[in-house]
């Protein structure tokens, strides 16, 4: 149906560079409208820089209009136009599906913007609004589903599925994200879907599940939703299994642009400011980053390692990841214990900070406490709650103040050489001894109580 905008929608209010490619193209002699996301958000009162268009004009057109453009996917009808701010806004000609193979699709052009809408996977993505006319396109009552809360596919919900595996997972994270509900035919055709997901590509998939985590205010309800669906089992099988409470440490952990205070970041006179930390503490990408290592926070490195890789991470993103796996893995029980029998002393957490390393002792205290506070979400301990904000402060603070690795010793092997100790295996096996030493014991990192330490050991 399309009628004038009701009052309650006046919302929609597409930047000016938005509508002047709605002008341009119209006074062309093509239909153009505002589709997609952007309006979507603009209902639901969120922000979007994204206004994606729809036009009757084919690519050529649209390229022959604008003077600017990239050919972003003409293939499939989309044009890239750039405003005069160099920002781009992707324009589309009206298509149809002709063909599906469950992830790419054979499209047919020429056909109207109803056609169009029609091909969209959800309820509340298939709105269109022209911003001259004032007029607002809605055939699948995508509004009223945004009043009710609710996920519905556009017509046959296993049809929708069927076309596109991907739809299950975008379903599942707009739920999410929206606090939706999820209706009930749409949720049968996922979790039918789930076994034919083997056909999404890993960076399609690792894309999805990074859109989650730096959209999703609580991401453990999309996880659990992949859980129960079946598509954890599909297409990353180590976290079905995952214990419930490192899916609900997620919602414990800030996602990109979220302000946290905690997450600002380095100071000016910040050790860690001099030193070139991928994660970069504070930044979004540092915050998507800790919530993907969450997912594998207790797997062993090598099955860390290896799923993410099927994933497609980056070499450092997946090393990253798995170092602050395999720590846990390595040291929950430990940890878990002291925290509960009172504060760690400072040797303690010098000894995990050494063993994670002193780039990732911030995400991993943060990690660490994200998994304690689920924990106490479904056991209270207020003692316990009382002690978790200085453990990161603690653990920050000590990864940059004290001697927890080789580098920061007041010797090194050239020292112990000159002091008698010949080159070899002993003279590495006494530098990690002394390294030992001085975590348990940072007033011991001098040259003169080293050199001594060195004599008396065994190895010296």
């Amino acid at each position: 149906m399309t009628r004038a905008v009701p009052k309650n929608l006046r919302r929609l209010d597409p930047p000016a560079a938005v509508r002047e490619i709605v002008a341009r193209l119209e006074r062309d002699g093509h239909e153009t409208w505002c589709v997609g996301g952007a309006v979507r958000d603009a209902l639901l009162g969120q922000s979007h820089l994204d206004w994606d268009l729809a036009t009757a004009a084919t690519p050529q057109q649209v390229m022959k209009v604008f003077k600017r453009t990239v050919p972003v996917g003409v293939e499939f009808g989309t044009v890239g136009v750039l405003d005069g701010d160099n920002t781009m806004h992707e324009v589309t000609t009206f298509r149809r599906d002709v063909k599906t193979d469950g992830r790419h699709a054979i499209v047919e052009f020429g056909v109207s913007l109803d056609d169009d809408l029609a091909r969209r996977d959800f309820t509340i993505n298939a709105l269109a609004y022209h911003p001259q006319k004032e007029e607002f396109r809605d055939l699948y009552e995508g509004r009223l589903d945004l009043e009710r809360g609710i996920v519905r596919a556009v017509g046959i919900a296993a049809d929708r599925m069927r076309e596109d595996r991907l739809r299950a997972l975008r379903g599942i994270r707009f739920a999410s994200r929206f606090g939706f509900h999820i209706e009930p035919d749409t949720w049968r055709a996922i979790k039918a879907s789930a076994p034919h997901m083997g056909r999404l590509s890993a960076e399609r998939v690792k894309q999805e599940i990074e859109k989650t985590m730096e959209q999703v205010a609580a991401p453990s309800i999309a996880f659990e939703w992949w859980r129960e669906s079946g598509a954890l089992a599909a297409l990353v099988p180590v976290l079905a299994a995952a214990p419930a409470e490192r899916f609900e440490a997620l919602d414990f952990l800030k996602r990109a642009g979220v302000d946290d205070p905690r997450a600002a970041g380095p100071r000016a006179d910040d050790p860690r400011a001099a030193i070139g930390v991928e994660r970069a503490a504070g930044t979004d990408a540092g915050r998507t980053l800790d919530r993907l290592a969450m997912l594998f926070f207790g797997e062993s490195e090598r099955t860390a390692t290896s799923s993410t890789k099927a994933l497609k991470f980056s070499n450092a993103h997946s090393a990253w990841i798995a170092k602050l796996a395999d720590t846990r893995h390595t040291l929950g029980a430990t940890m878990d214990a002291a925290m509960w029998a009172g504060n760690p002393s400072d040797a303690s957490i010098r000894r995990w900070v050494a063993t994670v390393g002193r780039t990732r002792a911030g995400s991993f205290a943060e990690l660490s406490v994200a998994l304690w506070r689920a924990r106490l979400k479904n056991a209270p301990n207020s003692d316990v709650e009382s002690r978790l904000d200085e453990f990161i402060t603690r653990a920050t603070t000590i990864a940059y103040r004290d001697p927890i690795e080789l580098a920061d010793l007041a010797i090194d092997g050239e020292d112990l050489s000159k002091a008698g100790i010949p080159p070899g295996p002993a003279l590495g096996k006494l530098l990690q001894l002394l390294l030992q030493h001085v975590i348990e014991d940072p007033n011991a990192n001098t040259r003169e109580a080293l050199l001594a330490f060195a004599q008396k050991s065994p190895i010296g």
